[in-house]
């Protein structure tokens, strides 16, 4: 079986084809650490600002103590082509009213689940990018994608 030849990609094209792919992917992984043990599982963000993500969690979840502790944080998104974009980041708690009531109403899962953005079990991070990087499949580099307008 031949190697897989990766496609050539323009530079100034990296930041949409990364854009791209976290608007496809549905399921991307969080990765936090528990104490010395890293810890992944699969999130769905509420909203999505290009690499700027959100996404709802419950107090009482282990991994609302986990980024208590360690705010640093890393999100996984793969497409169906096994293309990659790694946002590494830190979480921070939303605060800001408007926003919590925006994403409450706009997801269903949340309005079922908990009823009402009052719910004192919800909780709403931000994930602030870092440090984002595009990767195609086979290629084994990453390419860094430029944060900021």
């Amino acid at each position: 079986m031949p190697k897989p030849e990766p496609k050539h990609i323009d530079p100034a094209e990296v930041r949409e084809l990364a854009a791209a792919l976290v608007r496809s992917a549905r399921f991307p992984t969080l990765a936090t650490m528990d104490g010395d043990q890293p810890r992944v599982r699969p999130v769905s963000p509420v909203r999505t600002d290009e690499f700027t993500i959100y996404v709802a969690n419950l107090k009482s979840y282990h991994k609302t103590g986990e980024i208590q502790i360690n705010n640093r944080v890393e999100l996984a998104y793969v497409n169906e082509d096994h293309d990659q974009v790694r946002i590494t980041g830190t979480a921070e708690v939303v605060q800001d009213r408007e926003l919590i009531e925006d994403i409450f109403r706009k997801t269903p899962l949340l309005r079922h689940y908990l009823g009402s953005p009052d719910n004192p079990e919800l909780i709403i991070y931000r994930i602030v990018p870092t440090h984002v990087r595009y990767m195609q499949e086979w290629a084994l580099e990453y390419y860094e994608v430029p944060l900021g307008a």
